[in-house]
């Protein structure tokens, strides 16, 4: 994980007034849901073969540590595909890009954590065949119950490609859905966010947490519970609005990877026994 960000972008001043200069509520939690970020920072980083597992989570943990010592205000999450090529992907939340940018200022004041992140920087790149980073703002009116889920352990993520001159018929259609969900599958949740630096161009990611596989099936369970609800004309129009507007998509499922994480306090207390396992007591041995 890099911990980088380009703050020299002169789009970044239109956006501000945007997102505002609310508190950081990564640490907050409501009802065992914590709130979705205005701002989504997504690192990923792209394994080469044999080098994920222990040997990605020796060379991360040596950021981890470094912003331990440090006392650092950055903190994020990882997962790890179960689907689609090898990677992991870092998480960080923001109310604003004013609060990136003073995170990061913070960091690169601190001459022992800039040459440890660098030193931990050249460790991780050698297991790297490729890395990527992208921004995102959220969208409350494409969103339903959004927020991670205190004690979440799957990722689920689906990417799409909007045409361009096709926002409104998308907009259109994922409100469509919303409505559908609300009747026929009301726990139903997902985050909606829009890029904002990173992609291609008119990409929108759909994020849901999961806190077992069980809900994996329960989710393609509900999918005719989502038509009874829809109907069929509704079915029709939606199908119609997604060949219109949709130019691609993808879902992949990501596991939530504690080792490679570095979450906040409030975290950690609300879920010790899953971020911070305690090590198992040592084997006596029997006498002779």
């Amino acid at each position: 994980m890099k911990l980088t960000f380009d703050r020299h972008s002169a789009a970044i001043p239109l956006l501000l007034f945007l997102l505002g200069s609310a508190p950081l509520t990564m640490s907050a939690q409501e009802g065992g849901v914590v709130p979705a970020p205005k701002l989504l920072v997504i690192q990923r980083e792209y394994t080469k073969p044999g080098k994920d597992g222990a040997a990605h989570e020796k060379t991360e943990g040596a950021y981890i540590h470094a912003l331990a010592t440090a006392k650092a205000a950055a903190h994020y999450y990882a997962a790890t595909s179960l689907s689609g090529p090898p990677r992991a992907l870092f998480l960080s939340g923001y109310p604003s890009f004013a609060a990136l940018e003073a995170e990061h200022k913070s960091e690169d004041k601190d001459a022992a954590l800039s040459a440890a992140l660098d030193r931990a920087n050249v460790a991780d790149g050698d297991l790297l065949s490729g890395e990527d980073e992208s921004v995102w703002l959220r969208r409350d009116d494409l969103s339903h119950n959004p927020g991670l889920r205190v004690g979440a352990r799957y990722l689920e993520i689906s990417q799409f490609f909007v045409r361009p001159g096709h926002v409104k018929e998308w907009e259109e259609l994922v409100k469509l859905v919303i409505g559908g969900y609300k009747k026929g599958v009301p726990d139903a949740h997902w985050g909606a966010y829009e890029e904002a630096y990173g992609t291609p161009g008119g990409g929108y990611l759909v994020i849901s947490s999961l806190r077992s596989a069980a809900e994996i099936d329960s989710e393609f369970a509900g999918g005719k519970q989502f038509e009874e609800a829809m109907g069929e004309t509704d079915m029709k129009k939606m199908e119609e609005l997604e060949a219109a507007c949709v130019e691609s998509r993808v879902t992949n499922l990501f596991l939530i990877a504690p080792k490679l994480s570095h979450p906040p306090e409030a975290w950690i207390k609300a879920d010790p026994d899953f971020w911070k396992p305690k090590a198992a007591a040592p084997t006596k041995a029997t006498p002779q």
